[in-house]
């Protein structure tokens, strides 16, 4: 197939501002090219910093207009409030503890969140942030990117229409090695803060990572989690947060899942595995190879199945946005998610009815789930690894 997929543009761009994000930060510039990619919004206010200065050199550097740059979060939540031209969301990409704070602001103010996993450091914060939105009848999209891939979405329609058969067994990992020395010691400003209950929360590498194997997981199959069993690991020296976790799950129906979450996992750089093994045949997904998907049959020869050469399902195909053999990655499968997100608030602005397609984006509810799958793993590791209900 050589023709790439028209992406769909919302005619009218939305406004946001951002919370964090500023120079030494990772994600924020992920959400902000990802946003600028379909051009369906541009960012119009920040406060990117602890640091004024960081803000405002980040803001001069996005051409923000001077006086929409702001000290701190709750400041720059109350003056957008205020304003005629007020933004249309806030895009929430702090540490985790600084989550809940903002997005409730926000929220209280009248705006549509975009916030990083976890959504919060705690379950109780993160239905408190459910209800809530949905009291004001306000989006709240958890940034669990990796849904945004097109095989993530084929998979997850073969699933539904039985092309695996009944699912038995799902095999999930995600080994990464930049904390396989202690990184946080040197300075460095993410692994700091990643190894500091005081920012993290309770958990590091199952609230960093191993979140996002659940929500994947979940995404793909509709699975419900009954028990789990969690053992987290502490490597590194003097680390009080986990950097290594198994853990086993049974859901809800019968299937059974293994999942190994890692930061210590050396020769590994981003390596998010997912195997679904049912009666009729498997699927085989790594995100380092997102554009191709492994499926091996009972009663036939196994098949590589390439995005952009071979038709994908509907749902999928919409997704593709390159000819083959131009690769899409971590930018794409973000900007597939905003495009979802965007053109969902289009619509709700332009009084057009949604949709579940339109709605086909991370929500509060799976939010709620990870805070609660993160809780859940600790709680069971701390008890001797143990079985849970969840």
């Amino acid at each position: 197939m050589i023709e790439g997929q028209e992406v769909r543009r919302q005619a009218g761009r939305l406004r946001y501002a951002m919370a964090g994000g500023g120079a030494g930060a990772f994600i924020g510039d992920v959400h902000r090219k990802s946003i600028a990619m379909d051009g369906a919004a541009e960012i119009v206010a920040g406060c990117f910093s602890r640091s004024f200065q960081n803000t405002l050199s980040t803001g001069a550097s996005l051409g923000i207009a001077r006086d929409r740059l702001y000290a701190s979060p709750e400041e720059m939540i109350r003056a957008e409030a205020g304003r005629p031209d007020r933004i249309d969301f806030v895009a929430v990409v702090t540490p985790n503890n600084s989550h809940y704070p903002i997005s409730r602001l926000a929220l209280e103010n009248g705006f549509h969140v975009v916030c990083e996993k976890p959504m919060t450091t705690s379950g109780r914060d993160a239905e408190d942030l459910g209800r809530l939105a949905a009291a004001k009848d306000l989006f709240f999209c958890v940034a669990y990117a990796y849904s945004g891939y097109p095989m993530v979405k084929h998979v997850r329609e073969m699933v539904s229409r039985g092309e695996l058969g009944a699912i038995r067994f799902i095999s999930a990992e995600y080994p990464q090695d930049w904390l396989a020395t202690p990184l946080e010691k040197t300075g460095q400003k993410q692994a700091a803060w990643r190894a500091d209950p005081d920012f993290a929360g309770i958990s590091n590498c199952v609230g960093d990572i191993g979140s996002h194997i659940e929500n994947v997981v979940s995404r793909i199959t509709g699975f419900e989690i009954e028990s789990l069993l969690a053992r987290l690991d502490r490597f590194g020296a003097g680390r009080v947060l986990d950097d290594n976790a198994s853990i086993m799950v049974n859901y809800k129906g019968g299937a059974r899942g293994l999942f190994w979450s890692s930061q210590i996992a050396v020769g590994h750089d981003n390596g998010l595995r997912v195997r679904i093994y049912g009666s009729k045949a498997s699927v085989e997904w790594l995100q380092e190879c997102p554009n191709q998907l492994r499926i091996s049959y009972v009663d036939k020869p196994t098949e590589m199945v390439s995005r952009g050469r071979d038709r994908l399902h509907p749902r999928a195909q919409a997704f593709s946005r390159l000819p083959s053999g131009h690769p899409e990655g971590y930018f794409e499968c973000f900007a597939n998610l905003y495009s979802t997100f965007l053109g969902a608030l289009g619509k709700r602005n332009s009084g057009e009815p949604l949709s579940a397609d339109d709605l086909d984006f991370p929500n509060a509810g799976d939010g709620i789930r990870g805070v609660r799958f993160i809780e859940t793993c600790v709680k069971s590791s701390k008890n001797g690894a143990v079985w849970i209900d969840f």
